[in-house]
């Protein structure tokens, strides 16, 4: 007869909430007018009316995920007030490592001398982040870990087919990371989340080419369509009105699509983060170095209720309403 197991015990908290953001941007700009001068036929207009983006960061030949990653983490420990010894799980959100294995978190928490972390990665490309954020809270909240950093980055620079106007002029390189931790009460709202694999292949790394992909026109139309009643979802299971909400913060892949869901949810009091003007479609990394900026500024109140919406590749979304730290 077998003997019954002794299972440790791990105390569950009330809640969990964002304690610090950081994001990380590369020094090199890459304006509309420079990708002409590069040879891509396209011109500032065109790139303006129809993606909203007056100029994106490149990553240096050199500069890594996992380099974008460290100075994203760092910067969000440190706005946390927590010690790489309180650090018990590191979550990275990309898609865009150069090859499947290594993974990028057991690197990142090595570099930024987290002893020992659970480390792992999440790839659900443009909603990674929601999903690793969602992903660390649960962790927090059963109390397997007692504080986690989750760290989206993405160097697309190196997966762009140049000839290819309507790809090259959108993708941008970044990172942005959240240190989550307990609360005395709840800050994250329910999250809603799905996916629709029937499209699976609307966004994708070409197997031959290996370069990035994506049939814009079904792209733009699946979420201008079927986005604004997740992120309505969103607030209803957080209790609370749209009007109440003080930012939204949705996917940066296009200013129209962005504008298209604020009309359509109705989100009259909120500052809309409109970050892909100057940092392009970061995948992953567009939430949370979005966020961490419009913190950073001043545009975002401590414990506002801000809504949050990832959406892309997969076709995998996720919406939720959080307090901002």
């Amino acid at each position: 007869m077998n003997a019954p197991l002794t299972l440790a015990s791990t105390e569950a908290v009330p809640g969990t909430r964002i304690l610090g953001l950081g994001h990380y941007r590369p020094s090199n700009v890459v304006t509309n007018l420079d990708l002409i001068a590069q040879g891509v036929d396209t011109d500032d207009e065109w790139i303006k009316t129809r993606v909203g983006i007056a100029e994106r960061r490149w990553a240096d030949a050199d500069e890594t995920v996992v380099d974008m990653a460290e100075q994203a983490g760092s910067k969000a420990l440190a706005a946390a007030g927590v010690s790489t010894a309180d650090v018990d799980l590191v979550i990275v959100a990309t898609c865009t490592m150069p090859t499947p294995v290594p993974a990028a978190a057991p690197q990142l928490a090595a570099r930024l001398g987290i002893d020992a972390p659970g480390a792992y990665d999440v790839n659900s490309g443009c909603s990674g982040f929601m999903y690793a954020l969602n992903a660390a809270s649960a962790a927090v909240r059963v109390g397997q870990a007692r504080n986690a950093l989750v760290v989206a980055a993405e160097r697309f620079s190196g997966w762009l087919d140049m000839t290819d106007r309507g790809t090259c002029i959108i993708l941008g390189d970044g990172a942005g990371a959240a240190v989550v931790g307990a609360s005395d009460t709840p800050t994250f709202g329910p999250v809603v989340w799905g996916s629709d694999g029937e499209q699976f292949d609307t966004v994708a790394i070409d197997e031959r080419t290996h370069t990035f992909r994506q049939e814009g026109q079904t792209v733009y139309r699946w979420a201008t369509g079927q986005m604004a009643p997740i992120a309505l979802e969103a607030c209803e299971r957080a209790g609370v009105d749209p009007a109440d909400i003080v930012a939204f913060v949705p996917h940066q892949a296009n200013l129209r699509i962005i504008d298209a869901l604020v009309r359509r949810i109705g989100l009259p009091n909120a500052v809309i983060a409109r970050d892909i003007i100057t940092s392009g479609n970061t995948s992953a990394a567009t939430i949370p170095l979005a966020l961490s900026r419009m913190v950073e500024a001043g545009e975002i109140p401590s414990a506002a209720p801000v809504l949050l919406l990832g959406f892309g590749s997969g076709l995998a979304y996720a919406g939720q309403v959080v307090l901002s730290p």
